[in-house]
């Protein structure tokens, strides 16, 4: 399922996608890869175990980094060098900082022109990082499948189609 709305008048047109498996979700985060270039932003939300790091780790595998990316709750950000010479992937969690000024201190500005910067639980937290960003929200069902929200918010965005009609993601 891909359904394509505007939320509000003149507002960016919001992305619906079904992702009914982890290897879904993975595959969604591989797409939006694709799409990616250095400075870009990405804002996650959605609740625990909604499926935030299984998306990064698909992203990930599409910027051809290396480590394995898991949950950074607990140090709050990792950097995953390219292995490609394509942009690394910063991925941050949000979840234990206390609000956007606290963003400020993990020193984001010194990666964020070269990088691919994820910050999950980064809604009300991480928009000033930058005006053009992908907000991702994701919405986990009694059944396991998620409903993922992709917005583009400002120029960068603009006219870019997004992931998730192709095979695998229903």
């Amino acid at each position: 399922m891909t359904d394509v709305t505007a939320t509000n008048a003149g507002a960016p047109p919001v992305h619906a996608v079904r992702a009914a498996t982890d290897g879904a979700m993975r595959a969604l985060g591989r797409g939006v890869a694709a799409l990616t270039r250095p400075g870009d932003v990405i804002l996650l939300s959605g609740s625990l175990g909604a499926g935030k790091t299984t998306f990064t780790q698909g992203l990930g595998e599409g910027l051809g980094v290396r480590g394995s990316v898991t949950s950074p709750t607990f140090v709050i950000s990792r950097i995953h060098p390219s292995l490609t010479g394509g942009p690394d992937l910063v991925h941050v969690d949000a979840y234990r900082l206390g609000g956007a000024d606290e963003i400020d201190d993990i020193d984001l500005d010194t990666t964020l022109a070269d990088s691919v910067t994820v910050v999950e639980w980064g809604e009300g937290v991480a928009e000033g990082l930058s005006e053009d960003r992908l907000e991702i929200a994701i919405e986990r069902h009694p059944d396991d499948t998620r409903t993922v929200r992709l917005r583009p918010v400002g120029g960068r965005w603009a006219g870019t189609e997004m992931p998730g009609g192709g095979a695998g993601l229903g």
